[in-house]
């Protein structure tokens, strides 16, 4: 009991960042509908032959920006490459790929019975086939390796009890870049998969009750989560935790958008181009800013 109070004091009295963890949030928050419109704007502009060349490329550059963060020096420089990286990887070489080979090979999208609109692309339809994969990826996290993952650490702590330092004794090799990177990618993964399954008839369906609690769960999980954000001190640590933070509160969105309680913009940016920039101006100056306060921070450390 004493201790439990210690424990409670000692988390009350941690100071907290929320200017720090508002920034955080929001600059990556905007990169998710820049990046749907990114997707869509380059359906677009390119024909099929030139889009699947510029969507390699697109990955591949991500790749290399990924890569080039681990030789960079500071801790927010490093989460920032890992970061931009992820979501180039993720668009070009993840999305994209699933689109060619699913138009390639025929895969039809979902279509709204009444409208004949599409409601699922047909890359997504496939997408749950690779949750054998993310599990193999997530064992290896589980089994293998000691890190600062609340989530990883919470299934740790409940599946090998008193014999996980046993088990999971040693860490990784820790390259902040590398690590931002793999987080964007099972997480985003994680919740792709989850809205998969909870769309599909046969298993849920977009209006089932289980559904809308995933939604809820979701939004009520990102406020714990931005909770603990709040918490941390450096603009590093703050844009990985907002990175998980946006991701689970963007899944409620997505579940709403699928339920057409608002319009998604970022689906249809040719048609709201003026919305699309402002979201575009709003991520570069809260990107600006996040990356001077950053700078400003370091060069009071080396006075």
């Amino acid at each position: 009991m004493e201790k439990n109070i210690e424990l409670t004091q000692k988390k009350a009295g941690r100071p907290r960042y929320w200017w720090k963890a508002i920034a955080s949030f929001f600059m990556v928050l905007l990169t998710m509908p820049l990046g749907h419109a990114l997707m869509i704007m380059m359906e677009h502009i390119f024909n099929e032959t030139a889009l699947h060349y510029a969507a390699f490329s697109l990955g591949f550059i991500g790749m290399i920006l990924v890569i080039i963060g681990v030789f960079v020096k500071g801790d927010t420089k490093q989460t920032l490459f890992g970061f931009f990286g992820a979501l180039l990887f993720w668009t070009g070489w993840v999305e994209f790929l699933f689109q060619y080979y699913a138009i390639r090979f025929g895969t039809q999208p979902e279509l709204d019975p009444l409208t004949g609109e599409v409601i699922t692309r047909p890359e997504y339809l496939i997408l749950p086939a690779t949750f054998g994969l993310w599990m193999m990826i997530m064992l290896m996290y589980l089994f293998s390796t000691k890190n600062g993952c609340n989530f990883l650490n919470w299934c740790q702590r409940h599946l090998f009890g008193s014999k996980k330092e046993e088990i999971a004794a040693r860490p990784m090799t820790r390259h902040t870049s590398i690590v931002t990177f793999m987080e964007f990618m099972m997480i985003i993964w994680a919740m792709y998969i989850l809205l998969m399954f909870c769309y599909d008839d046969n298993f849920l369906g977009e209006n089932h009750p289980v559904t809308l609690l995933v939604g809820v769960g979701c939004f009520i999980g990102s406020l714990f989560m931005f909770e603990r954000q709040t918490r941390l001190p450096s603009w590093g640590a703050n844009i990985r935790m907002a990175i998980a933070t946006v991701m689970v509160f963007w899944t409620p969105v997505e579940i709403l958008g699928r339920m057409n309680m608002f319009s998604e913009i970022w689906v249809d940016p040719t048609h709201h181009v003026l919305e699309m920039v402002i979201i575009l101006g709003a991520f570069i100056a809260v990107l600006g800013y996040l990356i001077w306060a950053a700078a400003k921070k370091k060069s009071e450390h080396k006075k």
